[in-house]
């Protein structure tokens, strides 16, 4: 989530790709242009549990895996409700960019998140983390909707997109691999 979520705020251009590759993590990523903006879907096999999956997902404050996201706090919580503002600062070619956002997330326990732009840099983001367990771990699915609000040029951010959202998956599948031994302890 953590990177990937925001990174997808950037998105704005005028196609539609794939990025089907499949090794490591049988990653695969898909971007499509939609009416107002972007559909992505991603998914990943994570070789971790249901419970470590939804753990790493879950820890809004520590992302500091995930290079770009400066600042990443949980303001509410409330009840299965989360409010997290996070600051991102990307470099994307030439153009500095710093992302703001206010995310609602309501998590359904070891299933996975909904989540929604409440404020920020995009006129509107929203979207789903699922978790399926399966033989060689748990299957991470995200599908999001984005409308990006950015002056960058679209030619510019469909380049960013093509060379650094599969990375950004990459990493959170990488992550939860690493940290396996500290989320099991979590989940006891």
């Amino acid at each position: 989530m953590k990177r990937a979520l925001l990174l997808c705020l950037l998105m704005s251009g005028q196609s539609c790709f794939a990025i089907t590759e499949l090794a490591p993590y049988d990653l695969q990523v898909f971007v499509e242009k939609s009416a107002a903006g972007f559909k992505v879907q991603a998914s990943y096999i994570a070789p971790v549990s249901q419970c470590e999956a939804y753990t790493f997902l879950t820890d809004y404050e520590d992302v500091k895996t995930i290079p770009g996201i400066v600042e990443s706090k949980v303001r509410r919580r409330n009840g299965n409700r989360v409010t997290v503002e996070r600051l991102i600062e990307e470099r994307i070619l030439l153009f500095p960019v710093q992302i703001r956002s206010e995310v609602e997330f309501t998590e359904l326990p070891n299933q996975g998140i909904n989540f929604i732009q409440t404020k920020g840099d995009s006129k509107a983001y929203s979207g789903t983390w699922r978790l399926q367990p399966n033989e060689k771990g748990v299957t991470v699915r995200y599908a999001s909707i984005i409308e990006p609000d950015s002056i960058i040029p679209s030619g510019v951010i469909e380049y960013f997109m093509r060379n650094n959202i599969r990375r950004s998956f990459e990493m959170m599948a990488e992550g939860m691999e690493r940290n396996r031994d500290s989320l099991s302890l979590a989940c006891r």
